[in-house]
């Protein structure tokens, strides 16, 4: 079992979203402690970390294997979230 740790920024956009999509958005982040690389993830090229769909948003996150933590630090609408 994985820790997780939510940025503050990430916390900040979950809680801007509609109040079903948070809850969809959480089980995902849940089910991460778990597995912090499932089926359909993908793994970023332009910066390090993994994305995992949610409908039209995308959770990104970074995987400490040595440390077992899960880091969300990103949480957007799918056009706007690989923009810095």
């Amino acid at each position: 079992m994985y820790r997780l740790e939510v940025s503050h920024t990430a916390h900040r956009q979950i809680h801007k979203l509609p109040p079903l999509t948070q809850e969809r958005i959480s089980k995902v982040i849940a089910r991460l402690a778990e597995a912090p690389r499932p089926p359909g993830v993908r793994k970023l090229t332009a910066r390090e970390g993994y994305r995992v769909q949610v409908g039209d948003y995308r959770v990104l996150y970074r995987v400490d294997a040595g440390a077992r933590v899960v880091v969300i630090y990103r949480v957007m609408a799918r056009g706007n979230v690989y923009r810095s």
